[in-house]
């Protein structure tokens, strides 16, 4: 197979998929015969003829994706005129926390906030495929501790943690200027909501009720 056809098959392949490719899935086009560096070398072709364009290919967390281009949101969105759902603070900022601070404990996510985390928000971003359970801390009562998902990054168009915004080292309290920043991200979960379809994080006013920490009890011992 030659390159332009080699480039046509990736080409197809990346625009027909429903989710971004790792390297291993385009090997399998070839039936294993072309390898990674072969790969990346037809990619970065690619990349640079569809320079220009409204969609972009980039590489991700998960693999490589088609994807609009940022300047062309406000015209993607007159095809879809009803505004996402709005996420709610507690959600946006545990979020926040656990991309930042991670790994962490629902117990470190209290401290941080000084409120209590409800399991429904935790539970709400798991199933999101936000965030997940990567082990427990050795302490009394095993905490769960959560840390981002490969997921998480490609919903943000990432290839790594550390293309997440830099946090402002000056002024406001540490979550508000996580939830700030994450929240600025290339329009964030408005954007994966509106693309996919699929319910809003967002929490009806009772389930969002926040308490203060109690002054005795261990949070930590429920958080698993």
């Amino acid at each position: 197979m030659n390159t332009p056809e080699a480039k046509r098959v990736l080409e197809t392949a990346l625009i027909c998929a429903h989710q971004p490719l790792p390297l291993a899935a385009l090997r399998a086009l070839f039936d294993d015969q072309v390898g990674n560096d072969t790969l990346k070398s037809l990619l970065d072709d690619l990349v640079r003829e569809w320079e220009g364009r409204g969609v972009e290919l980039v590489p991700l967390a998960g693999g490589w994706r088609f994807q609009s281009r940022p300047e062309m949101r406000e015209y993607l969105d007159r095809l879809n005129p009803e505004k996402p759902p709005k996420y709610s603070r507690a959600v946006l900022e545990t979020l926040a926390i656990v991309a930042y601070r991670q790994p962490v404990t629902r117990g470190d996510i209290e401290d941080i906030r000084g409120v209590a985390v409800g399991s429904q928000i935790v539970k709400q971003l798991e199933d999101r495929g936000w965030i997940e359970s990567i082990g427990h801390r050795e302490a009394p009562g095993r905490p769960a501790l959560y840390a981002t998902t490969r997921h998480f990054l490609d919903d943000l168009g990432l290839a790594s943690l550390d293309q997440l915004p830099e946090l402002d080292a000056t002024g406001g309290n540490g979550e508000q200027r996580i939830a700030d920043a994450l929240t600025g991200q290339a329009g964030l979960m408005d954007a994966v909501v509106a693309a996919d379809g699929q319910t809003s994080l967002a929490l009806d006013a009772a389930d969002d009720a926040e308490q203060p920490l109690p002054i005795h009890g261990d949070s930590e011992s429920t958080a698993s």
